[in-house]
């Protein structure tokens, strides 16, 4: 038998013995001490048991009352019907409540009987009071002999338990603790919390110590012995991940992690839920607090479509709307196997129930459409006439778009143009588009076609007077083909892991992060606004090869290797943040800025390209595309390995000078 079946073994035998004191042998003690605590009481009362010989036959009577009112009592009170092995605050409350009323209604038979006379209570007057206190301290031991019992069994027959350091000793961090010492069949064993807060250093918690701060995690693992260590703290950022799991690895030490914030719905953290640290741990940052109350006031009773709804960002769109219980969700997309997996993703949480906002009724409609297509996507549109539309529908891969201009121009540019005319002919009040940082001074023909995107949403807002607004953020950690995925399948090759060049950098948030801020900035809008999400610092990406290749347990330069292949046609180093002219400024959201003049960039011949545009493709010419972008973005700068372009044929609109803020 392996040593998990011993464990397993030794956990069961030790329920088992637990279990087997059970509330009516718990009775028979409450009853036994009863029987003995008012002669104690009366004993220290009249200093000494010698004296206590002239209120024998009063003491016996008293007794027997007194262990009558109280069994009745604990039994109105439910202290014979709770599982004593989990006592906690809540059930202490409930003992100190239970003997007080019985203390109470002893007293009032006390003083009723002495007061007419009766000789069978000549009693000292403190006896009731006295007795009781001495009756809480019996029933509160004999409770928490079971948890004692438990905790020295666990010790004595589990000396192979792991040595477990929790860090952070919040809620999250004692739900652990908690667990693991009720379950000494996980072969674990919490011997201390490690925690910033200056307030719980030194001091016990679950009755384990609260080491420093995590300046001395090292110090700690070597000095406590430690053989694994459990973030316990959802919010904690990337960067202090990244301190831990490397303090770890010098040591060999394995670390686990609880979900992130956005992950725990029930605000509850369990052993089950504990998993190893992932790319997205590392590059985690401060916790987002969102106006939820904005957004479900948004959202609630609602009728909303997202478009690209089985993309990495669209379908967790639409998991996040759900929560906020609009009237009905629509998913609209191309593939029809993605858009199968999360209708019936969706169905099924609202047939359980789970949505976190309380609202059963939502309904959930698929829709197959191509947006390039404008008759359907008019049809569809028409139809179901949505309130709320969140357009996350493109083409986004840099590389593809560069060698396929004419299918960027068709998704992005021609695809937006046809749901936001339908949304208008359907009368939708609120429109929000996922667009990209590369828009920013764009160098390739997916950012490019992305910025035309935008001028198509801010020129509809402006005519109609609506709530169409764009979003722009970084490379989403976890999308579908983005760099963290297409890393682990060469990890898991055997390498090597490419990289195009060493200064390469990137901004990245997690899809979780992006998807809130998105629906924050849904609130924020008021027509005609480009919102820009905080991304943070950018992150060089072979750093994050680096890491992926550490946390999938093997080492740099023996294991695996890291090769350069240089940078692809349309890439910059460093993607940017600003467009010359642009006014940012801050909003009610720490995380979203708004570019309030952006509309003030949208072309007068915007129309006039678009249909220069739709000949281009017609043709399907990849030249004359590229020229027409010049045309409508005069920041674009096309790569020139790819595209050598003679500038005499490229008619460019006066640029308007527009004051920028940086």
């Amino acid at each position: 038998m392996n040593s998990s079946d011993d464990k397993q073994d030794f956990g069961l035998r030790l329920r088992g013995r637990i279990r087997s004191l059970r509330n009516r042998h718990i009775l028979s003690l409450d009853a036994l001490s009863l029987l003995v605590t008012p002669f104690i009481a009366l004993a220290l009362r009249v200093d000494g048991i010698s004296k206590t010989e002239p209120f024998r036959d009063s003491l016996w009577k008293y007794t027997l009352v007194a262990l009558a009112v109280r069994l009745i009592t604990y039994k109105l009170f439910g202290l014979y019907n709770r599982y004593w092995r989990y006592a906690s605050v809540d059930d202490m409350i409930q003992i100190v409540a239970g003997v007080g009323v019985a203390t109470i209604v002893n007293i009032a038979i006390f003083y009723f009987a002495s007061r007419f006379g009766s000789a069978h209570f000549a009693l000292p007057r403190s006896l009731p009071f006295t007795d009781g206190m001495m009756a809480l301290i019996c029933a509160g031991g004999i409770r928490m002999c079971v948890r004692v019992e438990q905790q020295a069994l666990r010790d004595k027959h589990a000396p192979d338990a792991k040595r477990v350091l929790v860090l952070g000793a919040g809620i999250a961090g004692q739900m652990i603790v908690r667990e693991l010492q009720t379950k000494p069949e996980l072969g674990m064993r919490p011997i201390g919390f490690l925690d910033n807060d200056t307030n719980k250093q030194n001091l016990r918690i679950a009755n384990l110590p609260v080491f420093d701060g995590l300046n001395g995690l090292s110090g700690v693992l070597t000095a406590q012995n430690v053989e694994h260590v459990i973030i316990a703290t959802p919010g904690l950022s990337g960067k202090s991940i990244r301190e831990i799991v490397h303090a770890c690895e010098q040591q060999g030490i394995p670390a686990k992690t609880v979900p992130t914030l956005s992950s725990i719905i029930d605000e509850t953290v369990s052993f089950n839920q504990l998993r190893n640290v992932e790319i997205d741990d590392l590059l985690r940052r401060d916790a987002i607090q969102t106006d939820v109350e904005a957004v479900r006031n948004l959202i609630r009773g609602k009728r909303v479509l997202v478009t690209g709804a089985g993309g990495s960002i669209g379908s967790e769109l639409c998991r996040q709307v759900l929560s906020f219980g609009p009237a009905e969700l629509g998913l609209l997309g191309h593939g029809e196997n993605s858009i199968f997996e999360i209708d019936n993703e969706l169905k099924g949480i609202v047939e359980r129930c789970e949505i976190s906002d309380g609202h059963r009724n939502t309904q959930i409609h698929a829709f197959i459409v191509d947006i390039r297509l404008p008759v359907r996507v008019h049809n569809v549109i028409g139809d179901y006439k949505p309130d709320i539309i969140f357009h996350a529908a493109a083409h986004k891969h840099v590389p593809l778009m560069e060698l396929n201009p004419t299918e960027a121009i068709t998704n992005n540019v021609f695809g937006t143009k046809n749901v936001v005319e339908a949304a208008i002919a359907a009368g939708t009040q609120n429109f929000v588009m996922i667009s990209t940082d590369k828009v920013v001074n764009p160098t390739n023909v997916m950012g490019a076609s992305k910025r035309a995107a935008e001028m198509i949403v801010l020129r509809a807002a402006k005519i109609t007077g609506r709530n169409f607004v764009a979003v722009r953020f970084g490379n989403v950690l976890g999308s579908r083909g983005s760099v963290v995925p297409t890393f682990k399948k060469m990890i898991a090759a055997g390498g090597p892991v490419r990289v195009s060049h060493p200064e390469m950098k990137r901004f990245f948030m997690t899809i979780p992060e992006a998807v809130q801020l998105v629906l924050q900035s849904s609130v924020l809008g008021r027509g005609g606004e480009v919102f820009m999400l905080d991304m943070g610092e950018p992150v060089k990406i072979v750093d994050l090869a680096k890491d992926l290749i550490e946390l999938s347990g093997l080492q740099l330069g023996t294991d695996i290797d890291i090769v350069y292949s240089g940078i692809r046609p349309g890439e910059k180093l460093v993607e940017e943040l600003f467009i010359a002219g642009e006014t940012y400024d801050k909003t009610a959201h720490e995380k979203v800025r708004i570019v309030k003049n952006a509309s003030s960039f949208v072309p007068n011949r915007l129309e006039d390209v678009v249909r220069e545009l739709n000949n281009v493709i017609a043709t399907d010419d990849p030249t004359g595309v590229i020229t027409l972008l010049q045309e409508l973005i005069v920041e674009f700068k096309p790569d020139q390995r790819r595209w050598a372009l003679p500038q005499e044929q490229i008619t460019r609109e006066p640029k308007q000078e527009v004051g920028s803020s940086r």
